[in-house]
């Protein structure tokens, strides 16, 4: 048997009528034998606005129920909206994705629940998620008292580029070691214990195409040399570089995939705070929303898309690729195959994996996109 695992980026279901988002890649969704996604923004009608990030407003409980019916099997849920409702937004979506049979891992809690993989079995494989945030805010990491996320803490330096006070700043970053540390004892004890190891991360810079920033390498590499087999990034909103490291694939920004909000528009947003960031943004990251794609108020380059999709020998060996895919003005992505289109999104991929120094080589193999 050979088991094929489906993994997607951002998950944000803010608008009515859930089911509707997923139809057009409801059938290829259906195909894999596990399914994951990231769960962005917390499903809940409680709790208390947090601090430290603009938050996301609460999204629909019953649109939790769109994702079981879509096919998902694990929900990573380590980011830095999933706290903006408190432990109790946190605690419904637990509640509501594990009504659909959805094992999650990433958030809880206290720390320690954060930390506790989903695996999943198929066919006499394991499957196990670990998920880690590592963009902030520090109110939404998880401490032993209180909710929140997993969390790799990252640090950033900025130095003076020329004598130029004021002027443009080098960004360092890297991980604080004893965060790194605790994800790679959250490997060592999760490995014997599956077949295949994924490790996902909320990383990157956001709304910025062909960027990755110093820690992003460093941390994934660290994920494999620990004993990943497959490490993804969501955050970005736009998809990232895809390479491979010691034979093992790093997805670097699976980027959106059903992501439907008002919150991040201009017009008809009823929160001042949020308003005020939708408005600071496009001037921050140089980019216009495309008019024509109402409830999806993202980078141009974001209707690019990618599902990535591995398939496990019953070894355990893994062939890595991708799906393309592209976001219609409805706010639903169609997953592609190698035809006009299809080919178009691969080529983006190559594109933005090259500006990024990854020397990553790319082959078709029917419908998806093979890399090594």
């Amino acid at each position: 048997m050979t088991l094929s695992l489906m993994l997607v980026g951002d998950l944000v279901l803010d608008e009515p009528e859930g089911d509707f988002f997923f139809d057009p890649s409801r059938a290829v969704l259906g195909k894999a034998d596990i399914l994951v996604g990231h769960v962005e923004v917390p499903h809940t009608d409680r709790g208390t606005e947090s601090v430290g990030d603009i938050p996301a407003p609460g999204a629909p409980p019953e649109n939790l129920a769109a994702i079981g019916r879509a096919g998902f099997h694990i929900a990573t849920l380590a980011g830095n909206h999933i706290h903006d409702r408190g432990g109790e937004g946190i605690a419904d979506t637990l509640d509501g994705l594990h009504a659909q049979g959805i094992a999650t891992t990433g958030a809880g809690a206290n720390l320690a629940a954060a930390r506790v993989p989903a695996i999943v079995e198929r066919g006499g494989l394991k499957v196990g998620v670990l998920s880690y945030n590592c963009v902030g805010p520090r109110e939404g990491w998880a401490t032993e008292r209180r909710p929140g996320c997993a969390y790799i803490k990252i640090i950033s330096h900025y130095e003076l580029e020329g004598a130029n006070p004021g002027g443009p700043a080098k960004a360092y970053t890297f991980a604080d070691p004893e965060t790194i540390e605790a994800m790679e004892a959250d490997i060592a004890a999760l490995r014997p214990r599956v077949d295949v190891l994924v490790v996902a991360f909320h990383k990157g810079v956001v709304h910025t195409p062909s960027h990755l920033a110093m820690y992003e390498r460093a941390v994934a590499r660290a994920a494999i040399e620990a004993g990943a087999d497959i490490v993804t990034g969501s955050h970005g909103h736009v998809i990232q570089g895809v390479e491979t490291y010691r034979g093992k694939p790093i997805f670097h920004g699976l980027g959106n995939f059903v992501v439907v909000t008002k919150a991040l528009s201009v017009e008809g947003n009823d929160s001042p705070e949020r308003r005020a960031w939708a408005i600071r943004r496009k001037t921050l990251f140089g980019f216009e929303p495309d008019p024509d794609y109402p409830l999806y108020p993202f980078h141009p380059e974001a209707k690019n898309l990618i599902l990535a999709d591995c398939r496990v020998a019953a070894d355990g060996t893994i062939s890595a690729g991708f799906r393309p895919g592209w976001m219609a003005p409805t706010g639903q992505p169609e997953v592609l195959g190698n035809d006009a289109r299809g080919q178009a999104v691969a080529d983006y991929v190559a594109k933005i994996s090259a500006a990024v120094g990854l020397k990553t080589r790319f082959a078709w193999d029917g419908d998806r996109v093979t890399l090594s």
